[in-house]
Protein backbone atom coordinates (compact mmCIF):
# COMPACT_ATOMS: atom_id res chain seq x y z
CA UNK A 1 0.00 0.00 0.00
CA UNK A 2 1.24 3.61 -0.63
CA UNK A 3 2.31 5.93 2.07
CA UNK A 4 0.20 8.47 0.99
CA UNK A 5 -2.99 6.09 0.60
CA UNK A 6 -2.62 6.02 4.52
CA UNK A 7 -2.65 9.16 5.28
CA UNK A 8 -5.55 9.85 2.74
CA UNK A 9 -7.13 6.90 5.29
CA UNK A 10 -6.64 8.69 8.60
CA UNK A 11 -7.90 12.48 7.40
CA UNK A 12 -11.23 13.00 8.53
CA UNK A 13 -14.42 13.10 6.23
CA UNK A 14 -15.54 16.91 5.56
CA UNK A 15 -19.45 17.15 6.23
CA UNK A 16 -20.97 19.91 4.13
CA UNK A 17 -23.97 21.59 4.92
CA UNK A 18 -27.08 22.61 2.57
CA UNK A 19 -29.87 24.79 3.97
CA UNK A 20 -32.13 22.09 2.79
CA UNK A 21 -29.79 19.75 5.51
CA UNK A 22 -29.99 22.62 7.96
CA UNK A 23 -34.07 22.31 7.80
CA UNK A 24 -34.47 25.99 5.80
CA UNK A 25 -33.83 27.69 9.43
CA UNK A 26 -34.65 31.78 8.38
CA UNK A 27 -33.46 33.02 12.15
CA UNK A 28 -30.21 32.83 13.88
CA UNK A 29 -29.97 30.79 16.92
CA UNK A 30 -29.29 26.80 18.02
CA UNK A 31 -30.77 24.11 16.83
CA UNK A 32 -31.12 20.29 16.81
CA UNK A 33 -28.81 18.98 14.35
CA UNK A 34 -28.02 15.36 13.92
CA UNK A 35 -26.22 14.26 17.22
CA UNK A 36 -26.15 17.65 18.85
CA UNK A 37 -26.67 21.04 18.04
CA UNK A 38 -25.70 23.85 14.91
CA UNK A 39 -25.34 27.23 15.83
CA UNK A 40 -26.29 29.09 13.00
CA UNK A 41 -25.41 33.03 12.60
CA UNK A 42 -27.56 36.08 10.73
CA UNK A 43 -24.33 35.83 8.07
CA UNK A 44 -25.01 32.09 7.11
CA UNK A 45 -28.58 32.73 6.53
CA UNK A 46 -27.95 35.92 4.57
CA UNK A 47 -25.20 33.70 2.92
CA UNK A 48 -28.21 30.49 1.97
CA UNK A 49 -30.86 33.34 1.03
CA UNK A 50 -28.60 34.91 -1.69
CA UNK A 51 -27.09 31.37 -2.63
CA UNK A 52 -29.70 28.75 -1.68
CA UNK A 53 -27.33 25.66 -3.10
CA UNK A 54 -23.96 26.94 -0.71
CA UNK A 55 -22.58 24.62 1.30
CA UNK A 56 -20.87 25.21 4.47
CA UNK A 57 -18.18 22.77 6.08
CA UNK A 58 -19.60 21.86 9.41
CA UNK A 59 -17.12 22.47 11.94
CA UNK A 60 -17.07 20.81 15.61
CA UNK A 61 -16.91 22.50 19.00
CA UNK A 62 -15.36 21.56 21.75
CA UNK A 63 -17.63 19.56 24.02
CA UNK A 64 -17.76 17.87 27.05
CA UNK A 65 -17.73 14.20 26.99
CA UNK A 66 -21.34 13.96 28.03
CA UNK A 67 -22.59 16.57 26.48
CA UNK A 68 -24.32 16.54 23.03
CA UNK A 69 -21.85 17.92 20.29
CA UNK A 70 -21.88 21.76 19.25
CA UNK A 71 -21.37 22.97 15.62
CA UNK A 72 -20.59 26.32 13.61
CA UNK A 73 -20.60 26.72 9.68
CA UNK A 74 -16.99 27.43 8.23
CA UNK A 75 -16.36 28.00 5.05
CA UNK A 76 -18.75 27.68 2.36
CA UNK A 77 -18.72 26.55 -1.41
CA UNK A 78 -21.25 27.72 -3.96
CA UNK A 79 -21.93 25.51 -7.39
CA UNK A 80 -20.76 26.27 -10.59
CA UNK A 81 -24.12 25.77 -12.07
CA UNK A 82 -26.85 26.51 -9.45
CA UNK A 83 -29.89 23.95 -10.74
CA UNK A 84 -32.27 27.04 -10.35
CA UNK A 85 -32.63 30.58 -8.93
CA UNK A 86 -33.44 32.02 -6.25
CA UNK A 87 -37.09 32.57 -5.70
CA UNK A 88 -36.29 36.52 -5.60
CA UNK A 89 -34.43 36.41 -9.02
CA UNK A 90 -37.84 35.84 -11.30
Amino acid sequence: MVAGWRIAERQSVVNKVTWQKAGRVTEPGRYMFRYGWLTVTAADIAVWQKYPEAAFTLVSLPSPADAPDEFHLGAFEIPAHPSAPAADEH
